[in-house]
């Protein structure tokens, strides 16, 4: 358990910026920091970054939080693994006991994968440099391909003692359970027991996007590489590792990803490592599998530019062609280095200073139209095969979502080619429909997967994800700078009036979230003849109680309710209480409430304060109280149409009619608007 002093010594220290800029590539707006969110597929920067506020959001799927609720959200981590991250990123000392086993076996799964991955990289890494074994045989090997011991510790290489069993016995030994030994994949069971996986070979470990370990790999040495199909061999997928998901070396790579704003993409962990030794930190590592679109998505948060640097033999090729439409599709800028044929990037880099190896690649990678026209149009005398390279070539540039950038490419293909640009973008038009009408397909069939399955489908009239149980949150556009118009004599808007009403309470419980505990009347004489002060959340609740009315949603009522509990207390602030509260739904709901939607001119728009807080949170109460009164109105003269020839309920409804009419047009006089009696 870690104390609740340390908590807030954590939580006091961790900056939103310091946290969300480790994962996500942010730039300056305004007085806040913009970047693409991490949560879905986002082509615009959506996700805001509040240093003020100290908190996130994005605009499109509404996650962030807090630096530790975000961390918990991206990295799929508890409270208390959030904690400690932000712990050691701050250098904040938490003292704990020792786990027994008994509070080890009650850790989830996932977390106990971790900890046993961690173990088994600090058992690896020992044995390379401590035993006899990894010295001779593990250390060699390294130091026989030219990798310094800085780059050994900097990447935790590693050796697994050629005993079948070594790491299993001795985790055992340790208290680990041979249960997370095999679901990691360190360990196999089969009829002749429980041996390691690796045992023999040098480890290269995977460090995901935070620096966790989730898998590894082992590769065989000496004479036994021979004739091996599996020179290497990688951890199993599991809860924690999933190959398309990871990419080697993206944990040492990403702030220099950033720094540069481009990625080296290569095939393998030495060539990560070699390029690392060469002084070239912004590359990573597919290690052999097809590139997919998770693994473009994460590269994707630090930067749109990417240069696939591969062999220059036909594996190579074949490799830079496969990804090529993918990473276009995805909206990266492709740059395509092939390396002189005998040579990799590890031994490419180990043959070249620094220097050699910086100016080589900016002299010689290209971009993605004259690395393919060189590859299937240049010097091809066949028409029918120059036609279908050239067919290739447009139809990779009909999945670029820019089509500014569309545009340049074919003009760029037409002066390559020789054929008329006109030619070209019928062509491009035709690829980009097709395209269109496959992806719309694609939608069809997966809705009717799920419906088949039960699964409902979402309505575009919920801004916002909201459970089976409770209505729809409505978000309104409006900046919030100015009071919310009530309603005139203009024809009515297509919103019902029951969205229109939960407008206007979000509204308020917006005020709630960013001002509640701020005081709008001093020195107002109580019953008993003192005086009192009324803050934002106090006078709405006091307005709407007296007329024994509350807020529709009930966790809308409870939030003001817990303004109102709270505001006596010394230092609170309404911000950060709903921001970092405990329940998700109300923290998830107060962060989008706390953060500036609409910028002007790159400069937030500025709330009114002082008397113009007071004059708006009168307005929006009075207009809410507008909106019951329209429905009540609404209600009485449906029960009008209904009373029939009962004179006597007819009368007392026309009563009633007249005095909700009448308050409901004073109301709308108050807050100044002309309606049509």
């Amino acid at each position: 358990m870690i104390d609740r002093a340390t908590v807030d010594k954590i939580l006091d220290a961790a900056r939103i910026v310091d946290v969300v800029g480790d994962f996500v590539t942010l730039r300056k707006s305004g007085v806040n920091y913009k970047g693409l969110c991490p949560f879905h597929d986002d082509r615009n920067p959506s996700f805001m970054v509040s240093p003020a506020k100290n908190i996130c959001h994005c605009f499109v799927c509404g996650k962030g939080g807090t630096p530790a609720g975000f961390l918990m959200e991206h990295e799929q981590m508890t409270y208390p693994e959030a904690l400690r991250w932000l712990a050691r990123k701050y250098n904040i000392e938490i003292v704990e006991k020792e786990l027994t086993d008994e509070e080890r076996a009650a850790q989830s799964e996932r977390e106990s994968m971790f900890i046993v991955n961690e173990w088994a990289k600090d058992w690896f890494h020992d044995s390379l440099l401590n035993s006899d074994e990894g010295k001779a045989i593990g250390l060699q090997y390294f130091r026989s391909r030219g990798i310094r011991d800085d780059i050994i510790h900097k990447f935790n290489l590693g050796y697994a003692l050629a005993k079948r069993d070594s790491l299993c016995s001795t985790a055992i030994e340790k208290g680990y359970k041979k249960e997370f030994l095999i679901k990691t994949g360190l360990c196999i069971e089969n009829e002749r027991g429980v041996y390691d996986r690796y045992s023999g070979r040098v480890i290269f470990p995977w460090f995901n996007v935070s620096g966790k370990i989730v898998a590894f790999g082992g590769r065989l040495l000496d004479s036994r590489t021979k004739g091996v199909a599996q020179k290497y061999v990688n951890s199993p997928d599991s809860n924690i590792y999933h190959k398309e998901r990871e990419l080697y070396g993206i944990y040492q790579a990403k702030k220099a990803i950033v720094k540069e704003d481009r990625v080296f993409m290569v095939e393998g962990y030495t060539d990560v490592i070699a390029m690392h030794q060469a002084g070239i930190e912004n590359v990573v590592a597919n290690s052999g599998t097809a590139l997919s679109v998770f693994q473009i998505h994460m590269l994707r948060r630090f930067t749109q530019n990417i240069t696939l640097l591969y062999d220059g033999d036909e594996a190579g090729i074949h490799a830079a062609m496969r990804g090529t439409d993918m990473l276009l599709a995805e909206g990266m800028n492709i740059k395509v280095l092939l390396l002189p044929d005998g040579d990799d990037p590890d031994s490419f880099a180990r043959k070249h200073s620094t220097e050699e190896l910086k100016k080589y690649i900016d002299e010689n990678q290209t971009d993605f139209i004259t690395f393919k026209t060189r590859l299937t149009v240049q010097n091809i005398d066949d028409p029918v095969k120059r036609s279908e390279g050239i067919g290739g070539i447009v139809q990779s540039i009909s999945v670029i979502p820019d089509q500014i950038l569309r545009s340049t490419y074919i003009s760029d293909l037409s002066r390559r080619t020789g054929i008329k640009e006109q030619t070209l973008i019928a062509e491009l038009n035709k690829k980009v429909r097709k395209n269109w009408e496959d992806r719309e397909k694609e939608r069809e069939r997966d809705a009717q997967r799920q419906q088949g399955n039960g699964i409902p489908q979402p309505t575009a009239s919920s801004t916002s994800a909201a459970s089976p149980d409770e209505p729809p949150v409505f978000i309104p556009d409006e900046g919030f700078a100015e009071p919310v118009k009530p309603v005139s004599n203009v024809a009515p808007a297509v919103t019902s009036h029951t969205q229109a009403s939960s407008q206007v309470e979000l509204l308020l419980l917006r005020e709630i979230v960013r001002h509640g505990e701020e005081i709008i009347f001093d020195d107002v004489e109580t019953d008993d003849g003192g005086h009192a002060s009324i803050s934002v959340a106090q006078y709405i609740d006091l307005d709407l109680s007296q007329d024994g009315l509350q807020l529709s949603q009930p966790l809308y009522q409870q939030m003001l309710s817990e303004a109102v509990a709270h505001c006596g207390e010394p230092g609170f602030k309404a911000t950060d209480y709903f921001c970092a509260h405990r329940d998700p739904q109300v923290s998830q709901l107060a962060i989008r409430l706390a953060m500036d939607r609409h910028q002007l001119a790159g400069r937030f728009i500025p709330t009114p304060r002082d008397d113009s807080l007071r004059l708006r949170v009168q307005h929006l109460v009075m207009d809410y109280r507008l909106h019951i009164a329209d429905q009540q109105l609404k209600h009485i003269q449906q029960q009008l149409r209904q009373a029939g020839d009962n004179l006597q309920l007819t009368m007392q409804l026309l009563k009633e009619h007249k005095e909700t009419k009448e308050l409901r047009d004073l109301l709308a006089k108050r807050l100044g608007s002309d309606l049509v009696v």
